[in-house]
């Protein structure tokens, strides 16, 4: 296990819609910004909201990427998404399959 820094990001962000989530899937694909965007459709969030408990059903992504590539990654979620305040929250992975890995470098 490597402990020094990450070998790559789980990103998690969630989506008003279901066509939202595969346009920002695309768009970070083509742009080699992430190696895989896996849609998780039928997500429900509950969250405070401007002091209010609100619920929404959305779409959730994990975006797969490498650190060099986060903050290109962040910044283009950021221009695409509809929210004001989007998710954007990036899991460190410090360990997994070398292939798999390798493979997530070579695509971004």
């Amino acid at each position: 296990m490597n402990n020094s820094s990450p070998l790559a990001f789980v990103v998690l962000c969630t989506c008003s819609s279901l066509e939202e989530a595969r346009r920002i899937a695309r768009s970070l694909i083509e742009g080699r910004l992430a190696a895989c965007v896996n849609i998780i459709p039928g997500v429900e969030s509950i969250y405070r909201w401007n002091g209010a408990v609100e619920t929404a059903n959305e779409s959730l992504l994990l975006i797969k990427t490498s650190p060099e590539r986060l903050p290109a990654l962040q910044a283009r979620i950021l221009e695409l998404h509809s929210y004001d305040v989007p998710e954007v929250i990036a899991l460190s992975v410090g360990d997994g399959s070398e292939p798999y890995l390798a493979w997530l470098h070579a695509q971004v």
